[in-house]
């Protein structure tokens, strides 16, 4: 990805390490500029600002951690997925507690490091005018990347699911229907099996996106087409353009959709939960595209899949003969 590279990371230590660094999923907008922001806390030594975020932490005041991180920390603090940043808050706190340690770093800087593997918190804290305060911005820009990243790879493995559970759902006849239909829906309607979830009663088979559903679930998410899934928003694609396989047309004849499916998911904010935006439809190739930061109202405009030159094919997706 162009804008913010994967760095190899390792997802559990950045879940564990500090909730700040993965806390997000789901994203709130950017929140009130940092010229608005209260004056950063700071305080007469490194062991009392690292006891005053951890208690910020364990209260779950958003304003206090905010105030404690300083400039940059509202994008670190709060993501939008208030589901993920419990997670990782929590996540954090465990490995604090496990074990925890302050080391001097280069530059007078002081890490504090967690954990039984010893994992450094990217935001040091720094000496200021004889007194000490956490210095946000010069972590600020790995987290992110390591968020982004991290959301992204997800995405990926969410648009896999989806292309083999419109297959399956058009194999099994789901809809019921004895044609083969491919699913306008994530979420079916109540009662119905017209998208590619469904809840299913005793004796009945689990529907395509069943383990997919039952995973986001179990990590607390909700509908995915209402809520945004791992910082990213989805939403079916009902025709192509003139620059996919095929050329133009529209998926759904009569109502159903019979010739193709495709999916859009993008970032619910904007360089904070994600920057890529990503396509596919039945060919099972992924593409990508940062769409800028009106990303929210391009990718809601989008009606069709059309990758023209722009979309860049994502490595290891295309279909081996």
């Amino acid at each position: 990805m162009k804008s913010f590279e994967h760095p190899a990371h390792r997802s559990g230590y950045w879940w564990i390490m500090l909730f700040l660094a993965l806390p997000a999923v789901l994203f709130l907008p950017w929140a009130a500029s940092d010229a608005r922001a209260e004056a950063q806390k700071k305080f007469s030594s490194p062991e009392e600002a690292v006891q005053a975020l951890v208690a910020a932490i364990r209260a779950g005041d958003v304003k206090a951690m905010i105030t404690i991180l300083g400039p940059g920390g509202k994008e670190l603090v709060s993501s939008g997925d208030d589901l993920a940043d419990k997670v990782g808050r929590d996540k954090f706190l465990r490995s604090y507690d496990q074990k925890n340690a302050l080391q001097q770093g280069t530059g007078g800087k002081t890490i504090l490091c967690t954990g039984d593997d010893s994992w450094p918190m990217p935001i040091p804290i720094v000496r200021k005018g004889g007194q000490w305060a956490f210095d946000s911005m010069s972590g600020k820009r790995e987290i992110l990347q390591r968020r982004v990243g991290r959301n992204e790879l997800h995405v990926m493995d969410v648009l896999h699911a989806y292309v083999d559970a419109q297959q399956e759902y058009a194999g099994k006849n789901c809809s019921g229907t004895g044609l083969v239909e491919f699913a306008q829906r994530i979420v079916s309607s109540a009662g119905k099996h017209d998208g590619l979830y469904w809840e299913a009663k005793e004796g009945e088979d689990q529907s395509p996106l069943g383990p997919l559903v039952a995973k986001a679930a179990k990590e607390g998410y909700a509908n995915p087409e209402l809520n945004p899934f791992h910082g990213y928003y989805f939403r079916v694609l009902r025709g192509q353009g003139k620059h996919a396989k095929g050329g133009t047309y529209n998926y759904v004849v009569k109502d159903r959709m019979i010739l193709g499916f495709g999916l859009v998911a993008y970032p619910a904010e904007y360089g904070n939960s994600g920057v890529m935006t990503f396509i596919v439809n039945q060919e099972g190739v992924i593409y990508q595209k940062n769409l800028g930061k009106d990303t929210r109202r391009k990718a809601e405009a989008m009606k069709v899949f059309d990758p023209d030159k722009t979309w860049k094919k994502v490595a290891d997706t295309e279909k081996k003969d």
